[in-house]
């Protein structure tokens, strides 16, 4: 029953938002979906918050967290400097240190090369709010 409730709430997912992409751990159990528009969900399906269109990150109760600019750049709710999401997926702290990157097929590492996780499908800077910078953790 449990299962069939989580493939009805799945083919529900993607009916109203176009297609939910899943963010996974590095064990590949979903733990996160971001859909089309931008709504950021947790494993239980509750709101987590949003990303909207012109980059503005909102947390679960609308508040603002901060920002992803055209160019990568993310700054914080006091538009303090986070960090950057260069074009190729290499994500950088405030500091210029390199804290991982994003790959092609989604695959999410950490300076370390480790896996963190993978978002084949999300967004390379979308991923990175999600992983590298804990707007939605």
């Amino acid at each position: 029953m449990k299962r069939l409730l989580y493939i009805v709430f799945f083919i529900c997912c993607l009916s109203v938002t176009g297609q939910a992409q899943a963010i996974r751990n590095s064990n590949n159990s979903a733990i996160a979906t971001i859909e089309s528009d931008g709504t950021v969900r947790n494993g239980n399906n509750s709101y987590h918050g949003k990303i909207e269109s012109d980059g503005t990150i909102r947390g679960s109760n609308n508040a603002y967290l901060g920002k992803i600019e055209s160019d990568g750049t993310v700054r914080g709710s006091n538009n303090s400097y986070l960090g950057k999401v260069e074009s190729d997926g290499t994500v950088r702290g405030s500091n210029n240190s390199y804290l991982g990157k994003v790959e092609s097929d989604g695959t999410v590492r950490d300076s370390s090369n480790r896996t963190l996780g993978y978002a084949k499908g999300v967004a390379m800077r979308h991923a990175a709010l999600f992983f590298f910078f804990n707007f939605f953790k």
